[in-house]
C-alpha cells in the first residue's frame, strides 16, 4: 500500500463553481516535495490539512473532520475505462492518491500511518457536487458518480507530520464495527433507513453524519433492513 501522490489545490476563478466569490480549490495537482499535514481547525475556520491546498468554500468543505480526501487509484482506473479518457492523479480533487488500499471499503474510525510520521482517521464520504461536476465536464456526474457507491474517504489528522510520493500507507488501526465508508455514502445518499447503523461507528464518525443518524432514529425508529439488504458490495 503506498501514497501515489499528494494533490494540492490552487485558488481558480471558473464560471461552475456556486461560491459566491466565484473560485475554487478542486483542480490539484501532485506536489513536488514533501507536504505538511496538520488539522486545520474547525468546519468553517479550518479550511485544508494540507499546507498549500486551497478550500475556498469553508462553510461546506475543509476543517478538522474534513481535513484529507483520499481517492484509490484502481477507482480512477475503473472511471476512466467508463468515461473513455484518462484522469490524472488528483483529478476528482482527492488530496492523496493511493494505491492497494480499498478506500471506499475502509471503515470509518480506521487509521492509516502514512510515511513515518503522520497518521489519519477516516471519518465520512465525499458527497459530489455542482462544482465536482462542472469540474469534470459530464452530464448528469453527480448522479453517476453516485450511483458508483466508490467515493472515496476523508480523513482527520491525528498526528501531524510531513508526506510525500512514495511514502508507504499502514493500516494501524481497524474498529469493531462494519460501517464502511460505502456504506455511510448510500446512508446519507440513495438508502437512508441506513442511517442507524452509522452511529456503531461511535465518537469516529464526523460529527454531521451522527447529527442526522440520531435525528433519524428519533424520527423513525433504529428500524433495520434484513441484513442481505444491507450488505456493502465491493468498491471496484
Amino acid at each position: 500500500m503506498e501514497l501515489l501522490s499528494v494533490n494540492l489545490g490552487r485558488a481558480k476563478a471558473v464560471p461552475y463553481t456556486d461560491n459566491p466569490e466565484g473560485v475554487t480549490g478542486i483542480d490539484k495537482r501532485p506536489a513536488d516535495g514533501p507536504v505538511r499535514v496538520a488539522a486545520p481547525g474547525p468546519k468553517g475556520i479550518g479550511g485544508s490539512g494540507l499546507t498549500g491546498d486551497a478550500v475556498c468554500k469553508k462553510q461546506h468543505h475543509g476543517g478538522d473532520d474534513q481535513a484529507v480526501y483520499a481517492m484509490a487509484r484502481e477507482d480512477l482506473d475503473a472511471w476512466e475505462g467508463e468515461l473513455g479518457r484518462s484522469l490524472a492523479n488528483g483529478a476528482f480533487g482527492e488530496n492523496l492518491t493511493t494505491r492497494g488500499i480499498d478506500v471506499s471499503g475502509a471503515l470509518i474510525g480506521e487509521r492509516w500511518r502514512i510515511g513515518p510520521e503522520v497518521v489519519l482517521e477516516v471519518t465520512s464520504a465525499r458527497i459530489p457536487c455542482g462544482t465536482f461536476q462542472g469540474h469534470m465536464d459530464e452530464k448528469r456526474w453527480v448522479k453517476r458518480f453516485t450511483q458508483k457507491g466508490a467515493p472515496g474517504a476523508y480523513l482527520r489528522v491525528i498526528q501531524p507530520g510531513e508526506i510525500r510520493t512514495g511514502d508507504p500507507v499502514e493500516i494501524v488501526h481497524r474498529p469493531d464495527h462494519d460501517v464502511t465508508v460505502a456504506l455511510a455514502f448510500r446512508a446519507i445518499t440513495t438508502e437512508r433507513p441506513l442511517q442507524p447503523r452509522l452511529l456503531a461507528a461511535g465518537e469516529a464518525l464526523h460529527p454531521e453524519l451522527r447529527k442526522w443518524a440520531l435525528a433519524y432514529v428519533e424520527k423513525h425508529g433504529a428500524r433495520r433492513r434484513p441484513p442481505q439488504a444491507d450488505a456493502v458490495g465491493p468498491g471496484h
